[in-house]
C-alpha cells in the first residue's frame, strides 16, 4: 500500500478567473450551509429560545435602523471607490466572479442565503457569547480575501461591528439580516450593471 507523503502536498492561490462558475456557486452554497448547520448547533447548545432569536421585529424602526445602516454602509463604499485606488479594494476579482454575470433573481438569492447563515451565526450564535467586537475580529478574519488591505478588513470589522450594534439595538435578528441583504444585493447589482455599461462601450 502506498503512503502518503505529506511533503508533496502544495497548497497554491487560486486565481478567480480559474474557477469554474458551477464550482463557485458550489463552494458558495457549501460554504453558507456548513455556516448554518454550525449556527444552529451553537444556538442549541446555548439554550436559547428559538422563538426568541427568529421573532420578528415589534417595531417598524428596526427595519428603518437596518435601511438606514445599510444605506450609509454603501454611501461609505461609494466614496472608497470614488476616492481610492482599485488596488486597495482589491478582493483578487472574486466579487466580479460572482457576481458579474449573474441574473437579478439570483443576485437576490446569494444575498439572502448569505444574510441569513452568516447572521445566524455571528449575531445570533457567536455574539450571545463574546459580544460584538470579538465577533467582529472573527467576521472580518473569515474573509480572507480582503485581508490583504488593511483599509477592507477594517471596513468590514466596522460593518460587522456595525450589525452587532444594530442587533442589540432592535433586539431582531431579521434587523442585521436585513441590513446584511441590503448591501449585499445593492452591491452585488452595481457590480452587475456597471459591467454591462463598460462592456457596451467597448
Amino acid at each position: 500500500m502506498k503512503k502518503l507523503n505529506f511533503k508533496d502536498i502544495r497548497i497554491r492561490k487560486v486565481d478567480p478567473s480559474e474557477l469554474d462558475d458551477t464550482m463557485l456557486l458550489v463552494n458558495l452554497y457549501a460554504t453558507q450551509a456548513i455556516t448554518l448547520i454550525v449556527g444552529i448547533c451553537i444556538v442549541f447548545f446555548q439554550s436559547q429560545k428559538w422563538s426568541d432569536l427568529i421573532r420578528f421585529p415589534e417595531k417598524l424602526s428596526a427595519w428603518g435602523c437596518a435601511a438606514v445602516f445599510a444605506a450609509a454602509v454603501l454611501a461609505f463604499d461609494w466614496l472608497i471607490a470614488r476616492w481610492v485606488p482599485e488596488d486597495v479594494t482589491d478582493d483578487g476579482g472574486v466579487n466580479q466572479k460572482l457576481f458579474g454575470r449573474r441574473p437579478l433573481w439570483h443576485i437576490a438569492v446569494i444575498s439572502l442565503v448569505v444574510a441569513i447563515c452568516e447572521e445566524l451565526l455571528f449575531r445570533g450564535a457567536i455574539q450571545h457569547a463574546f459580544g460584538p467586537y470579538w465577533t467582529s475580529i472573527l467576521f472580518a478574519a473569515i474573509h480572507i480575501r480582503y485581508l490583504r488591505h488593511w483599509l477592507m478588513t477594517g471596513m468590514v470589522f466596522a460593518i460587522s461591528y456595525g450589525l452587532g450594534k444594530l442587533y442589540v439595538l432592535t433586539g431582531s435578528l431579521w434587523a442585521p439580516i436585513a441590513a446584511h441583504f441590503l448591501i449585499d444585493f445593492v452591491m452585488g447589482c452595481i457590480i452587475r450593471y456597471r459591467r454591462d455599461e463598460v462592456d457596451g462601450e467597448r
